[in-house]
């Protein structure tokens, strides 16, 4: 993934199998252009499946593993099956009629990773809202949709938050500006609800809350919300995330990474930990 919005919206597994045939290539002394030959087709091809812009093509992945010197059957076999796998849908593919497809990459990276960090500053992140937090916040972002289409999109959040619980659940480090709970979102039982939900969190080992109070002052991430992907595979660095009203950002680049991991490093430690968090949260929850 890069700077360019994700319009693909690869899997998790197809980026880490076009950075393996990246490394076999160049274990192979080959060129992106003595590669295509291989394939008779552009370099351009070759570096798109690389870069898991493009879906896996069986017959292009086995002529290119022979061609870097992959002979041995079972290797191969292996790797196409791999192959198959990654070019299936995720779970969320029933979900394209609701879900962008800029965000479909996200919800792939946030199933594979084992840590996740973010700051938000408007609202509680999905892997936390309740059904009716997640619906008002819908509608709010979506003015225009119907009934039947929140639906569907909350039902997609609501399935996106079972891998909290699942048996290998990742680690969710959430530093969450004030203004998330002084934002009235939903109405006031919504909203202690919602804060409910988030007291209940505190107590989750797999989950990590800090809030960052106005008291507090200005901190590195004024300028918006952000989440940061850490993955239990060699072959995928970090990845920080961005959106916007119409896309995203994925960065990979451990420059741009670091600056984001950097400014996270100095919220958290200027946010409350998470015996204050959680006091703060009950306080917030009890003025409404």
């Amino acid at each position: 993934m890069t700077e360019a919005r994700a319009a693909s919206a690869p899997t998790v597994l197809r980026v880490v199998l076009g950075r393996r045939l990246q490394d076999l290539r160049e274990r192979a002394g080959l060129s992106y252009e003595q590669a295509a030959r291989a394939l008779d087709v552009t370099h351009a091809t070759v570096r798109r499946i690389e870069k898991a812009e493009v879906g896996l093509r069986i017959p292009y992945v086995e002529k290119l593993l022979l061609t870097y010197g992959v002979t041995a059957p079972a290797e191969i076999a292996n790797f196409l099956e791999l192959a198959r796998e990654a070019n299936r849908p995720g779970w969320w593919h029933r979900f394209r009629d609701v879900l962008p497809e800029w965000f479909s990459a996200f919800v792939s990276l946030e199933g594979s990773a084992e840590l996740i960090r973010a700051y938000e500053p408007h609202y509680v992140p999905g892997l936390l809202q309740t059904p009716q937090y997640a619906e008002a916040v819908l509608r709010a972002g979506r003015p225009h949709a119907s009934q039947e289409e929140i639906e569907r999109g909350v039902a997609l959040r609501m399935q996106r938050q079972a891998l909290l619980t699942r048996d290998d659940p990742p680690l969710l480090w959430v530093v969450l500006d004030e203004t998330v709970l002084r934002r009235p979102i939903g109405g006031p039982e919504v909203m202690r609800r919602q804060i409910d939900r988030l007291i209940e969190a505190c107590g989750m080992p797999q989950v990590r809350l800090q809030v960052m109070p106005f008291a507090s002052g200005p901190h590195p991430a004024m300028y918006g919300p952000f989440h940061i992907f850490r993955f239990p595979l060699p072959e995928l660095p970090d990845i920080a995330y961005a959106e916007s009203l119409i896309g995203a950002v994925y960065l990979d680049e451990r420059e741009d990474v670091s600056r984001f991991r950097e400014a996270l490093d100095r919220m958290s430690a200027q946010a409350l930990p998470a015996g204050p968090t959680r006091e703060f949260l009950e306080e917030a929850r009890d003025r409404l």
